[in-house]
């Protein structure tokens, strides 16, 4: 009896150690991917590589330049738009902001498109290194300008509207007799007379020892040739107009121009 009951539970014995085989087998990990190694981790690249305070400092930092970004937008553009209550409330202050540098010009648009092309020269006076005095000869700083940005595909600013902007400023705050009229006079003076006697540094004028004493702007006005379809005539002799001598200072005559 219990050898017939030994042998019929045999079979079921067999069966479940063989279903136990297949579930080991199942639940082991496969040896070609145990052998396979991790992904490497992909590094951190650009800000988020920074730890976190400098991420903060960069944000701070983006945040800064948005505002004065924003800030400078409605200086201008309160600067360009029709007097209305806030320009006459803060009209000094968005003056402050706006003049020299970032003036802007509509003489490109009708009904006045400006017709000339305006030269800016300038010449100096110069102390020689031992202790002689010498003057230079007229120096094109709007023909440099041009040869500067003809071909180049990225002009700076500087290239294209720094002297030009200058001498505009100058010429709206003087008359025809180069007397200034107000602050805004004095201002565009100093401004004008900066920026040449820097160019006159950069290109070596007082030569080696020198230094510029002082300095004479003048500008040379030529109008636009009328096209050849057109019977209009037109002159196109240049016109000159010739500042005083300006003195330069000491700082100035040194380089400390910036």
């Amino acid at each position: 009896m219990n050898t017939h009951d030994g042998g019929a539970d045999a079979p079921e014995a067999r069966e479940a150690g063989r279903s136990g085989e297949v579930d080991a087998v199942a639940d082991a990990p496969d040896a070609s991917e145990a052998s396979q190694p991790a992904a490497p981790v992909e590094p951190r690249t650009g800000v988020a590589a920074l730890s976190l305070r400098y991420r903060i400092g960069a944000a701070v930092a983006l945040a800064v330049v948005a505002a004065a970004v924003c800030v400078h937008l409605g200086m201008v553009f309160l600067h360009i738009a029709p007097s209305n209550t806030v320009t006459k409330a803060h009209g000094k202050a968005i003056d402050e902001w706006i003049y020299p540098e970032f003036e802007q010009n509509w003489k490109l648009f009708a009904p006045n498109p400006l017709q000339q092309n305006v030269a800016v020269q300038v010449r100096a006076q110069v102390r020689t290194a031992d202790g002689g005095s010498r003057e230079t000869g007229w120096y094109d700083l709007s023909a440099q300008d041009g040869r500067a940005i003809d071909g180049n595909l990225l002009p700076s600013h500087t290239q294209q509207n720094e002297l030009r902007r200058a001498w505009d400023f100058f010429t709206a705050t003087h008359d025809d007799d180069n007397r200034a009229s107000g602050v805004r006079g004095t201002l565009s003076e100093s401004y004008l007379r900066r920026i040449v006697v820097l160019r006159l540094e950069r290109g070596g004028a007082a030569g080696a020892g020198g230094a510029v004493e002082r300095v004479q702007v003048r500008s040379r006005t030529t109008n636009v040739a009328a096209p050849s379809w057109s019977r209009e005539k037109i002159s196109t002799d240049p016109a000159y107009r010739v500042l005083p001598w300006w003195r330069v200072s000491d700082d100035e005559a040194r380089g400390g121009v910036q």
